[in-house]
């Protein structure tokens, strides 16, 4: 039993150890990011902006969500609930729409561990067109900060977005 007791505080001293380390390793890394992806698609810019603003039928091709709540306005501008099948939550607000070139959504939820927004920029190409989405984010926490930069990726969510976008359209995803 004295083993068992020993080994346990050398594992939770090691884990405290850690996050430490890493906290401190993410007071070194910008409060702030930009990452952009593209998906290049056979779609229409009116097809990708069709799916891109009805959110509430996100779930239907994204696996990550499963329920978009319509809440009451903001300002005028659109608030959606996003609910994830473990049941975190995040509020987002769309605050420009500009059909069917331009689509901003930026969280809405105060005090977590991140904050920021999505653009979404639609171009003609050819046949079909382009979707750029840039994310502008902050993560204030330097914990939260490192995970996101080095074990998350930034732009990790962007890639699932855009992939399950062209999914919903029978495409493969091209992304740049």
């Amino acid at each position: 039993m004295k083993q068992f007791g020993k080994w346990l505080l050398i594992a939770v001293g090691v884990l405290i150890l850690l996050i430490a380390g890493v906290s401190v390793a993410g007071l070194f890394l910008p409060e702030a990011h930009l990452a952009s992806r593209t998906l290049k698609t056979k779609q229409t810019p009116e097809a990708i902006w069709e799916a891109v603003t009805n959110h509430a039928a996100e779930p239907e091709w994204r696996k990550d969500l499963k329920v978009v709540d319509h809440l009451p306005d903001r300002n005028g501008h659109p608030l959606w609930r996003e609910v994830y099948p473990d049941g975190e939550t995040l509020t987002l607000e769309t605050v420009e729409s500009d059909a069917p070139r331009r689509l901003v959504r930026e969280i809405a939820d105060e005090g977590g561990p991140f904050s920021g927004r999505w653009e979404f920029a639609i171009t003609p190409d050819g046949s079909g067109s382009r979707l750029t989405i840039t994310e502008v984010g902050r993560v204030p926490n330097p914990f939260f900060r490192f995970m996101s930069t080095y074990v998350i990726g930034h732009a990790t969510y962007l890639e699932k977005y855009l992939t399950a976008l062209a999914g919903k359209f029978g495409e493969q995803p091209r992304i740049e």
